[in-house]
């Protein structure tokens, strides 16, 4: 599939889609990021080349800043506000992100704010960098509030109490703080993230489709009522049992040593190991 786009650059490697955004000065989010954001998350979904999805930054300082305010400035506001019946595109981009079959991971090495953070928290894992990362939703500082589904994801992310801080504060959050918070799944020092996430995607990636989807569905079903959410899970679990991958692997796993206690102390290559014996096996 070609990626090509205004304000995005994507290189895919071993089965990892690496989306670089860059919008000098500042990557504020304008029409054009928005249009590339969502057509990217558009086509990466039903690519079947990609298996996870890395979201990061050509600047060093700003994942995304905000959204645009002058497009802001632009939407017309004569009619009296009514609940809407559908959701924004913007939520729809954002729903995308968390519900796509394969693993969304954004690499957030500095400042991100306002509809970036919405687009960010909406990504199933994000990762920081020590000093440099910031968080700051702004909105009600300008008069406004998160709109873009940054009052229904932080406190989901972070709490109540939390997301409270963040949305009303109107001021950034430190590195440190948004991986104790629960925003931040770890913090690294800014020659050390990198190492880090784009092996743990390329890791992601070596394991069978099915297993990841299903398995990042069955988390996000945690929203749901416990017992409902238990129930999905069986079905989700049996639906993987029934695959031969998975008949397959569990058998290579005996075979390699699984449930020995050598093997069971180094489980983490053994798990790699799996799809190599597999392939030497085809």
């Amino acid at each position: 599939m070609a990626y090509n786009y205004k304000t995005l650059s994507v290189s895919i490697d071993q089965g990892v889609a690496f989306a670089t955004i860059s919008s000098p000065p500042i990557n504020i989010m304008n029409v054009d990021m928005f249009v590339d954001l969502d057509q990217f998350t558009t086509d990466v979904e039903v690519d079947d080349d990609v298996r996870v999805v890395v979201m990061q930054s050509a600047d060093p300082d700003f994942f995304i800043a905000h959204y645009d305010l002058n497009t802001l400035l632009e939407v017309d506001i004569s009619q009296e506000p009514a609940l809407k019946t559908e959701l924004h595109p913007y939520h729809i981009m954002c729903e995308r992100v968390r519900t796509m079959p394969k693993p969304t991971i954004a690499k957030i090495a500095g400042r991100v704010g306002g509809g970036g953070s919405e687009f960010a928290s909406s990504f199933d894992m994000r990762y920081g960098v020590v000093g440099k990362t910031k968080v700051c939703q702004m909105e009600v500082g300008l008069g406004i509030l998160p709109g873009g589904s940054g009052t229904q994801r932080l406190p989901r992310l972070v709490g109540t109490g939390r997301a409270m801080e963040i949305v009303l504060g109107s001021a950034s959050i430190d590195a440190e703080t948004l991986a104790d918070w629960g925003y931040l799944n770890r913090i690294f020092k800014a020659d050390e993230i990198d190492d880090f996430v784009d092996n743990f995607a390329r890791r992601i990636a070596t394991f069978p489709v099915t297993a990841v989807a299903l398995a990042k569905q069955s988390v996000n079903n945690a929203e749901l009522p416990l017992q409902e959410g238990l129930l999905n899970e069986s079905l989700l679990f049996d639906r993987t049992m029934a695959t031969d991958e998975a008949q397959a692997r569990m058998k290579i796993a005996l075979e390699l040593g699984a449930q020995t206690r050598e093997k069971e102390m180094d489980i983490d290559q053994l798990c790699l190991n799996i799809g190599s014996a597999l392939e030497d096996k085809a």
